[in-house]
């Protein structure tokens, strides 16, 4: 049975803190899949994951790249953008199951298009607006698989 937890985030700055409080505490091997369609803050919320972890530099999405590796951190951070791949063997190609399995923190954006891949033992995180709460208003809901 997943464990599921609900946060209601009213700012990017709360959300960016979310991130930041889970980069914290993130053990080695733990891979995040991050949902939520465009414009919701995923971004942001890998931004505050990569400040946790001990990341200085700028961190943004690397949708024309699939995955930007960040190791000046206490872990070695693996972010993907997937939204791009037109196929799932282009995962083959750079060696996902080096980042999936390995010593790092894997997030993956838009993880529902290479759904086929993803590890079994994950953290599911969905990020979704509710304009009636307002423009800034965020839903994160976080699954541990």
């Amino acid at each position: 049975m997943a464990d599921i937890k609900i946060i209601e985030s009213h700012s990017a700055q709360e959300t960016f803190a979310l991130g930041e409080k889970i980069g914290q505490t993130v053990q080695k091997g733990t891979v995040f899949t991050l949902n939520g369609d465009l414009g919701v803050g995923k971004t942001v919320f890998t931004q505050g994951v990569a400040k946790g972890l001990g990341i200085e530099g700028p961190v943004n999405s690397p949708t024309f790249t699939i995955v930007q590796i960040y190791d000046q951190g206490r872990l070695p951070f693996y972010h993907f953008d997937v939204y791009r791949i037109g196929d799932v063997s282009e995962m083959d190609e750079i060696g996902y199951e080096d980042y999936f399995y390995g010593d790092g923190v894997c997030l993956i954006e838009w993880a529902s298009l290479i759904e086929e891949i993803i590890p079994e033992h994950i953290t599911a995180i969905t990020i979704e607006k509710d304009l009636e709460k307002g423009f800034d208003y965020r839903k994160i809901t976080i699954e541990e698989m």
